[in-house]
């Protein structure tokens, strides 16, 4: 229904079939109008079914449980709690406070701004089930190890010190509205929230994806990706890291880039970066931790999806 939207008001009633301009638009419109769709429909049914989790429950949840379980509890909670990464980093200090390992709290950082609900069915809906399950396998494996990998160093030390002073104490227990009402009006409020925050990045997302899908040459992209080659895809984290935007936002112009030839691995790449490395997320959890931390957060990180991204280059073919 969106492709037919998308025909209607620009083909039909335009009239830019055939032109570079039309096919960027026709790409605009069908894509704006399906993701914020299913941006809209998937937060409402989450929230409906989340109308009682806040993020001091979340804490709660993997407080006090063994070390390796709580990795894959805070794992799987930041695949499916829609945190970007900015709004991520507050959380950094409810689970230090909470006394949950550091290891696990990284985790869960990683993860939440890479993988959630609404980034899953966008993304199979855009790109299909095949890459969606190679991206969020991936993208957990990534938080998981990353957790471990961190760890091993004693980050601890590197956590600035009124950090470890803060005392938030035990989460308020306000009795909630468990009526179907609250739910819906709790639901209602996640829409307005989480768009209000993500439609911008939507729009400029696909409205880079739209340049590139109707005035790109395809063998100039293909050609810049380099054939897969271990330094395109170093040249794609390094640009995906200075950019901020939510893992919906980052969907259409992946779907692009994929029509366009660039191998998979490379996608793949970019698109971590681009949600989990943001530089407005360095900035922010500069606040909390030393540059050392920073530093070493980033850099195990972007080796992490540079091997991501070479290892299913290599496997072109096989998957």
């Amino acid at each position: 229904m969106f492709e037919w939207l998308a025909d209607k008001l620009i083909y039909d009633l335009a009239g830019l079939q055939g032109s570079a301009f039309g096919e960027a638009a026709h790409f605009f419109v069908m894509d704006v109008s399906k993701i914020l769709f299913l941006l809209t429909l998937v937060i409402y049914v989450m929230g409906l079914l989340r109308a009682l989790l806040r993020p001091e429950r979340v804490r709660e949840f993997i407080r006090n449980r063994g070390n390796l379980s709580s990795r894959f509890m805070a794992v799987g909670l930041g695949a499916v709690t829609p945190f970007c990464s900015c709004s991520s980093v507050p959380l950094f200090i409810g689970f230090v406070e909470a006394g949950i390992p550091l290891g696990v709290t990284i985790s869960f950082l990683i993860a939440s701004p890479m993988i959630n609900e609404v980034a899953v069915v966008v993304l199979a809906s855009v790109i299909g089930w095949k890459t969606t399950v190679i991206y969020v396998a991936t993208g957990l494996s990534v938080a998981l190890v990353g957790g471990f990998v961190m760890e091993w160093f004693k980050p601890q030390r590197w956590v600035e010190d009124y950090v470890w002073q803060i005392h938030m104490g035990e989460a308020a227990k306000i009795e909630k509205d468990k009526s179907l009402r609250a739910r819906h009006d709790f639901a209602v409020s996640e829409v307005k929230q989480i768009v209000g925050r993500i439609w911008k990045f939507v729009l400029i997302g696909v409205g880079v994806g739209s340049v590139l899908h109707g005035y790109v040459p395809k063998d100039l992209i293909v050609s810049l990706a380099g054939g897969g080659s271990v330094g395109s895809v170093i040249v794609a984290v390094l640009i995906g890291i200075p950019l901020y935007s939510d893992a919906v936002g980052i969907i259409p112009i992946a779907e692009v880039l994929l029509q366009k030839g660039v191998p998979l691995g490379t996608v793949l790449a970019f698109m971590m970066a681009v949600a989990a490395l943001s530089l407005p997320e360095m900035i922010i959890l500069r606040k909390v931790v030393k540059w050392p931390f920073l530093g070493l957060f980033a850099g195990i990180l972007a080796v992490a999806f540079i091997f991501v991204g070479v290892l299913f280059n290599s496997l072109r073919g096989l998957i």
